[in-house]
């Protein structure tokens, strides 16, 4: 009996002190602590587009590196086609054998004459789509984490939808958050065709008469007051990226400074041993933020982009570094601001709630039991601390449903003290003992008791595992509930009875 009081106290103790003081211990979600709920749209054809380029840009490599001479390479982004012409005749057998291991994703067509055309496949936008969800999921966890909000729900709508669901409770300026969201952080380095920058689209192409050189295309700058003829091939991109962080430049201004990977170091050094003299663009999200030129080979592992930052613009953008490009744009569909005062309200609603519920509970069992209601009711007692407790320890959030939950779990913890106990009733009119009869009505009892409540908790668990931010909340708190009812009803309640029959060793009543 020692080792189980001090186990009850152990746990009791440890309960308090997890949830004391419970406004600091207990996450609150988004409808009891204000927040927001948006609905994001993820722009598959811009993934499906991407790559496109990735597929083009690599192709180029491939027949380069295979030596199979070619006049262009062009692509048809509407239909997501490639198009590869001037392939010389003692080539086009060898180039055919390449295409097929690495343009598995596309269907390829033999337009004759050494030119080749090749259209995505269904199956492969679909695996990209499927791709670019999960990716756009991780990245922007990613992203929210960077923040410091408190247990977000960010989940996809819908197995097969282009849909995420967000909800970030306690965040009451969304903006900065909402930018960041929406811009994919898609960093490129590409070569300046034309070193001059041109205050519009249209005094850039008639530097040029009025017609682009092959293989570029313009760019802004970030403000929009330049524009830039860059490159359409891409040196680096942000896979070549290891890590990202906020800076500051020679002259004390923000910046950004980032540490390429093993490859991302390869292809700098080479690109930059291969054109000094020339203007490399740094591009974020189709902008140039700095177009620097190269005046040595570089071999660093680190690099540095400057521009005019503020130093929460130069936090954002290591943010979007770190966490890797979003596979494509996202389109906000909705967005609704709850506000804490509404959620003040259900909290002490629910509080109250749960108060008269407990009263009422407790007093009944006071009458109906007498002495072993006064039993039941600290068994009670210690279920809601044990609730609590659990609740702060897995930094579990509580929601509404939540509440509703808990009080839902004071009319069921005392349901297995009322099987027990009239299971010891029945045996006290047999005429056994009050010892023979407790622990009778205990054991005989105790599946009766396990049957319904892990029933309910196989029930709380798929509700957890397939329900959305507020079911689960409703499905953790019943869950911790039914572990704890369990508990009290089962060990300590039996317990406290082993107490009260040790102080009255020869009882023949028991006040039940």
């Amino acid at each position: 009996m020692k080792w189980r009081i001090l186990l009850v106290l152990f746990l009791t103790v440890g309960a308090i002190y997890y949830v004391y003081p419970p406004q600091e211990k207990i996450n609150l979600g988004l409808d009891l602590r204000g927040g927001v709920h948006m609905v994001l749209k993820v722009n598959l054809d811009e993934a499906w587009r991407a790559e496109l380029d990735n597929s083009k840009s690599n192709l180029e490599y491939l027949l380069k590196d295979e030596k199979i001479e070619f006049s262009k390479i062009t692509k048809d982004d509407k239909n997501l086609k490639i198009i590869v012409e001037g392939i010389p005749a003692d080539k086009i057998e060898k180039a055919k054998d390449k295409f097929k291991s690495y343009m598995a994703g596309y269907s390829m067509k033999d337009l004759g004459n050494g030119s080749f055309e090749f259209t995505m496949k269904e199956s492969m936008k679909k695996e990209i789509s499927k791709q670019a969800m999960r990716q756009a999921l991780l990245i922007i966890n990613n992203r929210v984490d960077e923040y410091g909000v408190a247990e977000p729900v960010i989940q996809r709508q819908g197995l097969e939808s282009d849909r995420i669901v967000i909800e970030l409770p306690g965040v009451d300026n969304t903006e900065r958050i909402k930018k960041s969201l929406s811009e994919p952080g898609w960093l490129e380095l590409r070569l300046l065709a034309d070193p001059n920058p041109y205050p519009s689209k249209e005094m850039a192409l008639k530097a040029h008469n009025g017609k682009l050189p092959e293989g570029t295309t313009i760019l802004p700058s970030e403000d929009g007051k330049s524009f830039y003829i860059v490159k359409e091939r891409v040196e680096l991109n942000g896979n070549d990226i290891k890590t990202a962080r906020r800076a500051t430049d020679q002259y004390g201004s923000p910046s950004v400074s980032f540490s390429l990977n093993k490859v991302g170091v390869e292809k700098f050094a080479k690109v930059t041993s291969e054109h000094v003299g020339e203007r490399l663009a740094i591009i974020l999200d189709k902008k140039v933020i700095s177009a620097p030129r190269i005046n040595e080979p570089i071999n660093s592992p680190t690099a540095e982009i400057t521009g005019r930052f503020s130093i929460d613009e130069a936090e954002d953008l290591a943010i979007k570094l770190r966490s890797g490009a979003l596979p494509a744009s996202m389109t906000f569909l909705e967005e609704r601001t709850v506000g804490p005062s509404l959620g003040k309200d259900s909290i002490r609603k629910g509080v109250k709630a749960a108060l008269w519920g407990m009263i009422i509970v407790m007093a009944f069992m006071l009458f109906y039991y007498k002495l072993a209601g006064l039993n039941a009711d600290i068994a009670l007692l210690l279920n809601m601390i044990y609730l609590l407790g659990g609740l702060a320890y897995f930094h579990a959030t509580l929601t509404l449903p939540g509440i509703a939950g808990f009080i839902l779990t004071i009319g069921m913890a005392v349901d297995a003290n009322v099987i027990i106990f009239e299971r010891i009733k029945e045996e006290l009119r047999n005429g056994k003992t009050p010892r023979a009869a407790i622990d009778t009505g205990f054991s005989k009892g105790l599946s009766a008791v396990l049957d319904g409540n892990i029933t309910t908790l196989i029930a709380a668990v798929f509700l957890f595992q397939y329900g959305t931010g507020p079911v689960k909340g409703f499905a953790v708190t019943l869950s911790l509930g039914i572990i704890a009812s369990l508990f009290t009803a089962i060990f300590v309640s039996k317990l406290i009875f082993d107490i009260v029959l040790s102080i009255r060793k020869n009882a023949e009543t028991l006040s039940i």
